[in-house]
């Protein structure tokens, strides 16, 4: 499994600009095949913060992910409204069972 970690900087003004953006991108993301999870949170300590959690099966299909129409679209609205600053991270994962 890939897990996709992103932490996003930006403004509560920008969050709400992209509001349809976003739904419009989790949708179609978890509708991929080989989406496990695709959500973007807004953190409840810092509102100008949201994070991306992404999971998918296999790195073919987060590279398939990437040249999708939707996230071709979901940048370019990205692209006017800007992060002050964007960190992600990609990880190789496997599911363990919780400690008991």
């Amino acid at each position: 499994m890939v897990v996709v970690n992103g932490i996003v900087k930006t403004t509560q003004a920008d969050i709400s600009a992209l509001r349809e953006a976003i739904a419009t991108m989790e949708q179609a993301s978890r509708e991929e095949e080989g989406c496990i999870d695709y959500t973007f949170s807004v953190e409840v300590s810092d509102p100008d913060t949201v994070r991306i959690t992404e999971k998918w099966g296999n790195v073919g299909a987060l590279v398939a992910h990437m040249a999708t129409p939707h996230m071709a679209e979901f940048q370019q609205v990205m692209g006017a409204h800007p992060p002050v600053s964007m960190e992600v991270c990609f990880y190789e994962a496997e599911e363990i069972q919780p400690f008991q």
